[in-house]
């Protein structure tokens, strides 16, 4: 099991240290730290000068947990679920830089060409472009029509291979359910050199 950390657990241990009676074990478990860690910074050897946050405030746990915590030794405090927004990240593209841009339409020719199931709005949501600029790679009206060579969106950068090979397995499913024939996968060519 994966436990989730407060944000910035040195300040919220100095917080905690300061602010409440709880033990060094209670305060290091809370905060993913060692005891030895916990006592250095009690003793002023270790985080001079951090300004102690608190995870009240910031909805890291409540005070009545603190509370609970500093009643029984025993007691172990949780992060919330809400206090930690990295952890619930949407999939996706959400910005490209300018240099990566130019990539976008022969990662579009790439995923019309081996997986022409995908749905372009899956393909919107995979590589951050629009709808216009699918259908002009698909019929080749693109304004760079004639430089666009299909490549793996993946090695060039634009999304993560999960994301890709969820968008497949999403039309795949589609199709099987509709009835449909899944074509084969081409094989990967990165230059096609004559």
């Amino acid at each position: 099991m994966i436990m989730t950390l407060p944000l910035m657990p040195k300040a919220t241990a100095v917080w905690l240290i300061e602010k409440t009676a709880l033990t060094f074990e209670q305060i290091a478990d809370f905060c993913g730290m060692h005891p030895l860690e916990i006592q250095a910074i009690a003793d002023g050897e270790v985080a001079q000068g951090i300004v102690g946050y608190d995870p009240v405030a910031n909805k890291q746990t409540t005070a009545e947990a603190i509370k609970r915590c500093e009643a029984d030794p025993a007691a172990r405090l949780k992060v919330l679920e809400a206090a930690n927004p990295g952890a619930k990240r949407s999939k996706g593209a959400k910005y490209t830089p300018v240099a990566k841009r130019i990539d976008r339409p022969d990662a579009i020719a790439f995923i019309l060409r081996n997986y022409p199931l995908v749905q372009d709005a899956a393909i919107v949501k995979l590589l951050g472009t629009t709808k216009e600029t699918i259908q002009k790679v698909r019929e080749r009206s693109h304004w760079n029509s004639a430089n666009i060579k299909p490549r793996d969106p993946v090695i060039l950068g634009l999304c993560k291979q999960s994301d890709l090979n969820d968008a497949v397995n999403a039309a795949n499913t589609k199709a099987v359910r509709e009835g449909q024939p899944i074509p084969p996968v081409l094989p990967h060519v990165e230059d096609e050199a004559a």
